[in-house]
């Protein structure tokens, strides 16, 4: 008698050689927080200047991914990522050893490019080499280097800068670069080309109201998770009487959670289709936040009572980013690549933005609703990406 074991199909080298190379971009990007006082008093700056070294590098990236995944679109992804990590890891370890602020904005500036670059090409190869029916689980997989550089990267960043000094903080970002590059190089195949479109056909492919209604929706569902996530400190210290300890704890469960909804998201995306995998992770979170809501009503709570909710929170946040790219990609059709790029600078709108309205709606109404305030947000990214869909149809 035979018995039909199925296996899951083994992830490709090249896969986690980009999944890598995330962890290492995201790493370097939000590390510099951990490290700010000495970087400022090294350098002779106040920690409100230190801490535009992250602004730089945010909103250089912001600017350029979707300037590079135009203008490379038809160049060697291959070829394109192995020369912006070389520029990355040489901008990082240029950073260990200067002396002066200004040289050390134009070198984040620097990796920045280098990042926006990468990552462009990334979300693009990911698509291209996903197998049939795994497109969204791929994303989320390259996506997971985010969650994994705020669980691993940043306190590993963060501790050597505390041991060694500052500067060691960029070698380790440095080593990272150089560890993805040598990873990239011996497993990335070169991606079959995609169809040839000159410049002004890609940007009025972008500038489709489908396209940009799609890419608003993104701005709003992140804008509506980071409401909660910025200010989840005052939140809970108001909720539970919650300090920093318990934070850390908090913070890092709920990393482990984002990761695996990622996962769960983008297999939803794959087995149910992005329109229903994505109009289920809103209505999650929606009904969490509804419940958070209600939770503020018997304050003050235990902290371990409120964190099977703040884990299944984290869980439903992570969950929507990849059905939302994989709809996002249907939107655009041929101009996908350039779609995911413009993407990930709406993410990075969508973060500044929640921190932001959150902070309004702190000053102005306590943090007790900022849950509720979150969940009209969502809701408007799911009437986006409704009215996204009505103008493709």
């Amino acid at each position: 008698m035979s018995v039909d074991v199925r296996r899951r199909p083994a992830l490709p080298a090249w896969l986690l050689a980009l999944v890598f190379t995330m962890f290492a971009f995201s790493t370097d990007d939000y590390v510099i927080a951990g490290v700010l006082p000495a970087i400022s008093a090294d350098l002779g700056v106040s920690e409100a200047a230190g801490g535009q070294l992250v602004t730089g590098f945010s909103l250089a990236f912001a600017l350029a991914a979707p300037v590079a995944s135009v203008v490379f679109a038809t160049r060697s992804r291959r070829g394109l990522i192995t020369w912006s990590l070389a520029v990355f890891v040489a901008a990082n370890w240029a950073a260990a050893f200067t002396t002066s602020y200004a040289v050390l904005m134009g070198l984040r500036v620097l990796a920045a490019l280098a990042a926006a670059a990468v990552v462009a090409a990334a979300y693009a190869v990911a698509t291209s080499l996903a197998p049939e029916g795994r497109q969204g689980r791929y994303l989320a997989l390259v996506m997971g280097g985010l969650t994994g550089s705020l669980m691993l990267g940043v306190p590993i960043g963060t501790w050597a800068g505390g041991a060694f000094g500052w500067q060691a903080t960029f070698g380790l970002g440095g080593l990272l670069g150089l560890v993805a590059l040598v990873a990239v190089r011996i497993t990335l195949p070169e991606p079959p080309a995609g169809p040839a479109m000159p410049i002004k056909e890609r940007l009025a492919s972008l500038a489709r109201p489908q396209v940009l209604l799609g890419l608003l929706g993104i701005v709003a569902v992140v804008l509506g998770s980071m409401m909660l996530m910025t200010y989840l400190a005052p939140f809970l210290r108001d909720l539970a009487g919650a300090g920093p300890v318990e934070l850390g704890w908090v913070f890092a469960l709920a990393g482990l959670a984002g990761l695996a909804g990622g996962q769960l998201g983008g297999r939803a995306s794959d087995r149910w289709g992005a329109d229903r995998a994505l109009i289920a992770g809103i209505a999650g979170f929606t009904v969490v936040m509804g419940l958070f809501t209600a939770c503020w009503f018997l304050r003050p709570l235990p902290l371990p009572a409120l964190l099977p909710l703040l884990l299944v929170w984290a869980a439903v946040s992570w969950w929507v980013p990849p059905p939302a790219q994989t709809r996002l990609l249907a939107l655009a059709g041929p101009a996908g690549p350039q779609a995911l790029a413009l993407n990930s600078s709406a993410v990075y709108v969508g973060v500044s933005g929640g921190g932001v309205v959150g902070g309004l709606v702190l000053e102005s109404q306590g943090s007790g609703l900022l849950p509720l305030a979150a969940a009209l947000v969502e809701l408007v990214a799911l009437a986006l990406f409704w009215a996204a869909g009505r103008q493709r149809a």
